[in-house]
């Protein structure tokens, strides 16, 4: 058998792919902060995170401290119930940030989403915010179909919330109570924060692993690091990267072991793209983002 990059790319418009290689040869490649200085300065300088119409629900979750953002979809009752978990090296942004995109999905895809704002490190690090995470998931586990109608659930990420939603997967798992999830949409995490494997190498010196889990002596924990776990019995899981993304080796292994442990799972390489793509202001990224949504609609009505 021989597995090539090319078969798993995703067939694009050939000007969405020409579009993308002309922004990012114009773009200045960021990095994310590398001291605790650096960080500060970075949560300073954000801009207000973009406002969604109608705006969502802020509440926190009964009986624990974690606040969300809820959207529900003002066409009809909603069909399921997505798990939004925001990226941002497990210690910047916020649930905030992801406003427009998740309210665009609510109406859309006739979903509620429920959006965690997890502790962010170094304030916070490793096991807070899969802590946080995994409360959210539980309520939802208990509560949805008494809140919203219905008993089906996604979850998704991108980047680091990417990883969270993996390592919340696994914890239901073991707790008996991930039967209720249908689908998890994977964007770009990062599944190897030890620097063990020849793809964690190559992430091993970034501030952000410092910051969330330096204080782990061991980090192929697979609460740390999911691509070490047992993952067998895990719902159907779409990975979506780039091909010119430094996670992308990271990305295809944990494909590969997703696979070997019997779960359904699809890769889709999205051509010449970077980390985070799925936010930038290309057609590409509204191609892929339209279909991880549609992903998620199916696996919210199959039967």
């Amino acid at each position: 058998m021989r597995l090539a990059l090319d078969a798993l790319l995703v067939d694009v418009p050939a000007e969405q792919v020409e579009e993308a290689r002309a922004f990012y040869r114009a773009r200045v490649a960021g990095r994310g902060p590398a001291s605790p200085a650096e960080l500060a300065a970075a949560r300073a300088g954000r801009a207000a995170p973009p406002v969604a119409d109608p705006p969502p629900v802020e509440e926190t979750v009964p009986e624990t401290r974690i606040p969300v953002r809820i959207f529900t979809p003002t066409g009809g009752p909603p069909l399921g119930v997505h798990l939004d978990i925001h990226g941002g090296g497990f210690y910047l942004e916020s649930a905030a940030r992801g406003d427009r995109r998740n309210r665009e999905l609510a109406e859309a895809r006739q979903l509620a989403v429920v959006s965690v704002d997890y502790r962010l490190a170094p304030e916070h690090p490793w096991p807070a915010a899969p802590d946080d995470c995994e409360a959210v998931a539980r309520w939802l586990v208990d509560r949805a179909e008494a809140r919203f109608g219905t008993s089906r659930l996604t979850i998704g990420g991108n980047s680091a919330g990417a990883t969270l939603a993996l390592v919340t997967l696994l914890r239901l798992r073991d707790g008996g109570a991930v039967g209720r999830f249908v689908g998890a949409a994977l964007q770009f995490g990062t599944y190897d924060l030890s620097g063990r494997t020849p793809a964690g190498r190559r992430i091993a010196d970034e501030y952000f692993i410092q910051a969330y889990a330096g204080h782990v002596t061991d980090r192929t924990r697979p609460d740390i690091s999911p691509v070490y776990a047992d993952l067998g019995g895990l719902p159907p899981t779409l990975l979506v990267v780039g091909s010119a993304d430094v996670l992308l080796e990271d990305n295809l292994a944990l494909a590969g072991r997703l696979s070997a442990a019997g779960n359904d799972v699809e890769v889709r390489v999205y051509p010449d793209a970077p980390h985070g793509f799925t936010g930038h202001p290309v057609a590409l990224a509204r191609t892929a983002l339209d279909g991880v949504h549609t992903w998620l609609r199916d696996r919210i009505t199959r039967p």
